[in-house]
């Protein structure tokens, strides 16, 4: 990562969003040196917890074993496999399991899995720190935002900028883990990539707080968002009226 980028985003994140807490980078490394790597502590199960270690300035990373929800070990790329009728879990449920009810029916769970295949993971560990402490050999491929509305409507409208379409941001059914690491690093891969709405999950929600949401962003389509700042509505007095509650709040 150029390290010019990491400080030109800070100062102009600074500026246009003052007192908001940076993003969080993700990578994949085979070398997580001088990073925690993090388990799941007494009474938690959701993975979407420990982000909070990195958000407070920590460097962190999952691997293999250190994540105990299965969903979450396949959405980042450790497990290629899901746990036995889990069609059912996220239905309706059967006789050995209760289901979560986010989906009607187990056929319609097994429909919707083929729009995410699982996937290997590029790497040992999945890294994560804040934005602002990234080193120049540490190559994210997407940045996390927690957030609240008003901030996740000038991220929204940042990256529709410079997009000819109606999808610069999506917003797909998922798991909450789905939505910041698999999904982006998909997107990551496409010539013009969409940055993802997430954090619906009702089982990851108790994890982040009430009014935020995530937003995170392929690295593609960030670079594009830092480089579009200075001249979109950011510098209008439409957002400087949103800019003043941003910093009353």
């Amino acid at each position: 990562m150029e390290l010019k980028l990491v400080e030109e985003f800070t100062e102009k994140w600074a500026h246009f969003f003052p007192g908001v807490e940076l993003p969080l980078a993700v990578w994949y490394t085979d070398t997580p040196d001088g990073m925690e790597q993090v388990f799941p502590e007494k009474g938690q199960h959701c993975m979407i917890a420990q982000m909070n270690k990195a958000r407070e300035g920590k460097a962190i990373c999952f691997g293999k074993g250190s994540i105990a929800c299965g969903g979450g070990n396949r959405y980042c790329g450790f497990s290629q496999k899901l746990r036995p009728g889990f069609e059912y879990f996220l239905s309706y449920g059967n006789e050995t399991l209760e289901g979560e009810r986010y989906k009607k029916s187990p056929e319609l769970v097994e429909k919707w899995l083929k729009n995410y295949p699982p996937f290997e993971a590029p790497g040992k560990f999945l890294a994560i720190k804040r934005w602002d402490l990234l080193e120049s050999n540490e190559e994210p491929f997407a940045v996390i935002f927690l957030a609240t509305p008003d901030v996740l409507s000038g991220l929204f409208t940042l990256a529709n900028y410079e997009d000819e379409s109606s999808n610069g941001v999506i917003c797909p059914m998922g798991a909450g883990c789905m939505t910041v690491f698999q999904v982006p690093f998909f997107e990551n891969q496409k010539e013009k990539p969409s940055a993802i709405l997430g954090m619906f999950d009702v089982s990851a929600r108790p994890s982040v707080g009430a009014n935020e949401l995530s937003f995170a962003v392929p690295m593609k389509r960030f670079t594009q968002m830092i480089s579009n700042m200075e001249e979109s509505f950011l510098i209008t007095e439409s957002w400087v009226k949103v800019q003043n509650r941003i910093t009353q709040s």
